[in-house]
């Protein structure tokens, strides 16, 4: 079977644990920032088909990692996101915007 994609760090264990191979290589910095962006494409696809927590989960988890990748701790990333909130509101009442004039 055949895959061709980033996968969390325990997959191949669990794949061993059921007694089958994994194959695996681990990827140079550049193309792992490309596969993260496809990976996020992945999971927010995934949400907006099943709308399960645990794909909201999962986009968080790949946002972590490409901030990672680029040199942006969680931290600093939560943070731009308070200043953002901060700054400019957050989503909570729910404003549609319709023009501008």
């Amino acid at each position: 079977m055949e895959f061709n994609k980033l996968v969390r760090d325990k997959i191949p264990e669990m794949i061993r644990s059921h007694g089958e191979e994994a194959v695996i290589r681990v990827l140079q910095a550049d193309e792992y920032i490309e596969c993260l962006e496809k990976k996020l494409d992945e999971e927010v696809a995934e949400y907006h088909a099943s709308g399960e927590t645990e794909e909201l989960a999962d986009i968080l988890e790949v946002a972590f990692a490409l901030a990672e990748a680029r040199g942006v701790t969680r931290e600093e990333l939560m943070s731009v996101c308070r200043e953002k909130e901060e700054s400019r509101g957050g989503f909570a009442e729910r404003i549609f915007l319709i023009s501008k004039r």
